[in-house]
């Protein structure tokens, strides 16, 4: 057993996934400790308590520091191979992001570089990510194909997401994204791509999942809903084939125009719905009524130096389920910091750290139909938890740039942030 102790506040994040105004309810125990036996939380309490009960524990000191759960990141691109530096300029000089996919940019110019790479190629420039986003306090992330586009380099990258996660100390939660664009293969023929992705690429990725990783629950399936890529109805087909087969589902919706994708997402029981800049009252509420996530990626307009980010506040008058990711991607946001996310939800979504905190925990976590296992600190989880080198939590949100990890512990196994 290994006891934490001599924690300023303890951020349990007990009691579940937080809907609307009660998003932001830490449940903090001052001067508290945890025990952890194996991979699991044992028990939680009052320091002077659990030093009493467990006395022969091992002990770690926290240094009147924070103690709370890993960082959830429930939406990433976490594998692809090489950059999108030259594209970035390009934006800068006043090329928007969907005139750069127009031309042969944007998501086509990586899936170039990642039909390309090897395997260990990806494994490894994926792997430098993963620890970065490792040691800046992400415990579990979500990890999305869809640079590959065709069978084969779609399962390349999903073959590498298996290997990071034997790899570790990340844990990886897959997604299969083959409708993310459409190839060159399929150039102005969307419908043709979308009979492809449902008769074809579909039955091919549940096939190999279940001679490759049959212990392990299918991949999510995730679509970019959008103009310009994947109309509603191309959406709809392709989410209900999927359904189908058995996938749990995702959604990218309204990043950047209202096609009531999130409506969609709601109405076939998607466990989350991404981005939600342009989304609508109605869609909001469509949201907030069913137990679809609304996942807001507030690295995404920061990266696209563009003034719309999610509407946090009505989602949360809605009642609705608010998380937050990174979108970590080559185009984009290549940021791995959910602290950073945090600092941007503060600013420009206007949450207060409490909501951005239990927005990056337990409601990420339920992005990923995990929080049962993870995002709380509680008896009976998964032993994932960060000592910050702070003593008051409203530092993460307020200070940015820097990385308030001192050590995280993952399954029960204490790793140094900066190791």
């Amino acid at each position: 057993m290994i006891l934490i102790h001599n924690i300023s506040q303890l951020l349990t994040l007990s009691g579940g996934p937080q809907r609307g105004h009660s998003l932001g309810n830490l449940s903090i125990i001052p001067d508290g400790a945890v025990i952890i036996e194996g991979e699991r939380i044992h028990t939680v309490g009052a320091r002077k308590d659990l030093l009493s009960t467990y006395p022969s524990a091992s002990r770690i000191d926290a240094h009147g520091h924070v103690v709370m759960p890993g960082f959830v990141d429930p939406h990433t691109h976490l594998v692809w191979a090489g950059d999108r530096a030259t594209e970035f300029e390009m934006r800068l000089e006043g090329k928007s992001y969907m005139e750069i996919m127009a031309a042969g940019g944007g998501i086509l110019s990586t899936l170039k570089a990642t039909r390309a790479a090897s395997l260990d190629e990806l494994i490894s420039q994926s792997h430098q990510r993963a620890m970065q986003a490792f040691r800046y306090g992400t415990t579990t992330m979500e990890a999305k194909t869809g640079y590959g586009l065709d069978i084969d380099n779609e399962l390349k990258q999903l073959q590498a997401i298996l290997e990071l996660n034997k790899i570790g100390p990340v844990e990886l939660i897959p997604t299969f994204m083959g409708a993310h664009a459409i190839p060159p293969e399929f150039k102005g023929d969307a419908d043709g791509y979308t009979r492809f992705l449902c008769d074809e690429a579909l039955p091919a990725v549940h096939a190999w999942w279940r001679k490759h990783a049959a212990d392990k629950p299918l991949p999510f399936v995730d679509i970019f809903c959008e103009q310009g890529v994947f109309d509603l109805v191309q959406t709809r087909t392709i989410l209900e084939h999927a359904r189908e087969l058995g996938f749990p589902l995702k959604l990218h919706a309204d990043e950047f125009a209202n096609l009531g994708g999130a409506s969609l997402a709601a109405e076939l029981e998607a466990v989350s719905a991404d981005h939600l800049v342009k989304t609508s009252p109605s869609d909001i509420h469509a949201l907030a009524k069913s137990n679809t996530v609304a996942v807001s990626l507030p690295g995404t307009p920061f990266g696209l130096a563009q003034s719309e980010y999610t509407p946090a506040k009505a989602i949360l008058e809605a009642n609705g389920l608010l998380a937050l990711a990174t979108d970590l991607n080559p185009g984009t946001t290549w940021n791995e910091s959910m602290q950073l996310i945090i600092a941007l939800a503060c600013r420009y979504m206007k949450l207060i750290p409490a909501q951005a905190l239990a927005a990056s925990t337990i409601n990420a976590a339920a992005a990923i139909s995990a929080d049962p296992i993870i995002g709380s600190i509680e008896p009976g989880k998964q032993a994932d938890l960060l000592i910050l080198n702070v003593s008051d939590y409203r530092q993460l949100g307020y200070r940015y740039g820097t990385n308030l990890v001192s050590f995280i512990i993952k399954k029960g196994k204490l790793y140094p942030a900066m190791g």
